[in-house]
């Protein structure tokens, strides 16, 4: 019997050890399509930021990389890298480097940065196998790795080339969790050190640690009014708590915020609170029962008063900071728009549609519900954990559609705990009742007794065993068939969906004609190249905020704003010039020494992410710091309608903007059928074609016109004799694209538009 049960155990370690390995190596795989299909690039916009820092900490080590000083970031203002930034994902990074170096393997720190989040996504996968055998049991967990491992909802933001926090952070996330549940199971000291130290890791990866550090204190709240109080909860918690918070306060950017702002006060007061049972408990055993009646109603009041009265007081003088913007946009979905328009001008911080969940999670989005329905029905401490995660992740997640990666992790966990009981059900054999009894008890057994005497294991277990017999082999084998082609279409849902996407690098585009073939569109790495090799290395370019990162990152150049977005009036100032006339704007780069300004511009090939479908952002977030001078409402027709046609605002017809963008286009057919000057992106015939630079002159345009640069006249350019706008030839780059147009039938191409995933702002 001992050998048989050796055996078994045997076999189900190398199982879970192949399912795991399969995990790692499908996720990571379904991760490579961007690089097979274009080449191995940092994607997107923070992503360059985050190589940029990695590359200069990997050459000048990581103290002169905190006390880094960045002059070409925020002209003239510049930036303190190392006290902005959380730099785990950086550390992270370099460690690896340096490992691979010692062992004479020689990569280069971008191939690092480029498969660091699919090599991550293994990881994740096995935290949440972990995660999931801890609240339910070792199949459920098989099924939450696997799931989480080819999820659309996780993919999106850990394919190859996107290094971004969030590519190591739900690993830390998960493994946090995970730690966390196991120092509650147990209350032991030694798991809570390494809860500790695991969110220490999570601090320095992502901002996103303030969910953690308001949902552990929920859970033990929760606990506490459920009346489950423990030795065991109060020894995890403010053991967690306590170097924690010491462990966080020691990264920079940081620094005193866990006890000083108000996002942190929450885990401050079940500490206090959980102190305050603890004193409470014993005096129970010392004073009799009328004495700790009338000490415990006294003691009550007067320590909710306290606490109230110095929370006010110190967040009245300044001592606390108040909620931040960001927190109040996750309860109230119209503030950002309102008073924080930068906030609402990202595409990652609307509102989630019901598309999208379906989108990313598929069939999850049915079978979570079940899982979370099972927990409840047999909760104990650490199902109690689980549930308010679900529940708080779900909405966060309706609210915000990037936090739709911190619902995926749970979302896999309890769809794995749904189909782990559903093949339990219709799977088990009536003649091994032992192996599953044994397995109960061993994996199942709730930590706090309340289905710990194995007899009421059995006989549920009996009696599940009674359910499918008189379900009928045909009804077995239908619900099995039925359950295996679900997870089929899963898997070729989460591929479809990875490979579309979130697979297409947004600095290297991809059109398609219409006999299928696939054009390239490298526009941005043309104009970011030309920039490094013909401007001066001093030369400043403004602008809009999106493409900082990228102009810093690859052409090396000084830009006014970038993606870290800390600066709002130094945004509106630029989002001034751009809504303002050209005479306006020169004074206002001239103040800010502007040497080039770059503009993207998407009406050749109708590409939707260009700065006229931004410029609205551009006129709000102005308009909050300059409202004397900027109004949103001049920038509409008579019938409140945002035109670039003949019926478009004067205003708008008229702005640097909107002459940066369609400079030249209006002598420009692009298709012999139609007229000159047709915007594809906005398919209209743009309003104002007849008119010329004065304060700006064109430096070069990409081969599809997707970005623009123009350099800023000096004063001694203007003693220069100017050549009318009617004798000007055009430039190589038009009639690049007039000869190319004029072979292809029917404009194609223009082709299929690209969907970039990304820091899109939404089109107004």
């Amino acid at each position: 019997m001992r050998k048989n049960s050796s055996s078994y155990s045997g076999w189900k370690s190398l199982i879970t050890f192949t399912v795991l390995l399969l995990a790692w190596v499908s996720g990571f795989a379904s991760r490579l399509f961007a690089v097979i299909r274009f080449e191995s690039i940092i994607h997107e916009f923070d992503p360059w930021f985050n190589y940029r820092a990695t590359a200069y900490m990997v050459e000048h080590g990581f103290y002169n990389f905190l006390n880094w000083f960045d002059e070409r970031a925020w002209y003239p203002l510049g930036r303190i890298v190392g006290g902005t930034v959380y730099p785990g994902l950086m550390i992270t990074s370099g460690s690896i480097h340096y490992i691979l170096h010692m062992l004479n393997i020689p990569v280069h720190i971008r191939d690092i940065c480029v498969f660091l989040a699919p090599i991550f996504s293994g990881l994740t996968a096995i935290s949440t196998y972990l995660l999931t055998k801890e609240l339910w049991n070792g199949g459920a967990g098989l099924f939450a790795a696997c799931f989480i491992a080819i999820v659309p909802g996780y993919i999106s933001r850990s394919v190859a080339g996107s290094y971004d926090n969030e590519g190591i952070a739900i690993f830390a996330l998960q493994i946090t969790y995970y730690l966390w549940v196991k120092s509650v199971k147990t209350g032991s000291i030694f798991w809570s050190c390494i809860t500790a130290l695991s969110y220490f890791y999570m601090v320095s990866a992502w901002g996103g640690y303030v969910f953690i550090i308001n949902l552990i204190p929920l859970h033990v709240f929760v606990l506490l009014l459920m009346g489950r109080y423990s030795c065991r909860l109060f020894t995890s918690y403010t053991t967690f708590y306590i170097l924690g918070l010491l462990f966080s306060m020691q990264i920079p950017f940081v620094g005193f915020q866990p006890i000083r702002t108000s996002e942190h006060m929450a885990a401050s007061g079940v500490f206090a609170l959980l102190i305050a049972i603890g004193i409470l408990k014993h005096l129970q055993s010392v004073l009799s029962r009328s004495e700790f009646k009338y000490f415990f109603i006294f003691a009550s009041l007067a320590a909710a008063a306290s606490v109230f009265l110095v929370v006010v007081i110190l967040t009245y003088a300044g001592i606390i900071a108040p909620w931040s913007g960001r927190f109040y946009s996750l309860w109230d979905t119209g503030y950002a728009k309102i008073h924080i328009p930068i906030i609402a001008s990202v595409s990652e911080h609307q509102p989630t549609t019901w598309f999208s969940f379906f989108f990313d999670l598929h069939i999850l989005v049915t079978t979570f519900p079940v899982g979370l329905w099972y927990c409840i029905k047999n909760i104990n401490d650490e199902r109690v954990f689980v549930v308010l995660y679900a529940l708080s992740a779900v909405y966060f997640a309706g609210v915000m559609v990037r936090l739709m990666l911190t619902l995926t992790p749970v979302v896999c966990i309890l769809s794995g705990i749904a189909f782990s009981r559903l093949l339990e059900i219709f799977l088990k054999e009536e003649d091994n009742p032992a192996a599953t009894d044994s397995d109960s008890d061993q994996e199942a057994t709730p930590s706090r007794g309340l289905y710990d005497k194995a007899g009421k294991l059995r006989k549920m277990r009996h009696e599940q065993l009674k359910e499918s017999e008189g379900l009928g082999s045909n009804v077995r084998s239908f619900v099995i068939v039925g359950t295996l082609a679900m997870l089929l279409m899963f898997a070729v849902h989460c591929t479809w969906v990875t490979s579309n996407a979130y697979s297409s690098p947004s600095i290297v585009l991809a059109s398609y004609s219409q006999d299928g073939s696939r054009q390239i569109l490298d526009d941005f790495r043309e104009a970011y190249y030309w920039l490094s090799q013909n401007t001066d290395n001093n030369a400043r370019v403004m602008s809009w905020w999106d493409y900082g990162y990228q102009i810093a990152g690859m052409a090396n150049r000084t830009t006014l704003v970038d993606n870290n977005t800390w600066n709002n009036s130094h945004i509106a100032l630029v989002g001034k010039a751009m809504s303002s006339t050209e005479s306006k704007a020169y004074e206002i780069m001239k103040t800010l020494d502007v040497d080039y300004v770059l503009v993207i511009f998407g009406g050749v090939i109708g590409y939707s992410g260009d700065d006229i479908n931004k410029f609205l952002w551009m006129v709000r977030i102005a308009e909050g710091e300059h409202p004397k001078d900027i109004r949103e409402s001049d920038y509409f027709t008579d019938r409140g309608e945002f035109r670039v046609d003949a019926e478009g605002s004067p205003t708008l017809l008229n702005c640097l903007m909107y002459k940066l963008s369609y400079y030249r286009f209006g002598e420009l057919q692009l298709d012999y059928r139609g007229p000159a000057g047709y915007d594809r992106t906005r398919n209209v015939v743009i309003g104002n074609k007849n008119f010329d630079l004065t304060y700006l002159e064109e430096a070069y345009t990409t081969e599809h016109w997707l970005v623009r640069i123009y350099r800023v006249k000096k004063d001694t350019d203007f003693n220069r004799p100017r050549i009318p706008l009617s004798e000007r030839k055009m430039k190589r780059s038009s009639m690049y694209i007039s000869k190319k147009t004029s072979k292809r039938k029917k404009g194609s191409i223009k082709g299929k538009p690209v969907v970039v995933k990304g820091k899109k702002p939404v089109k107004s």
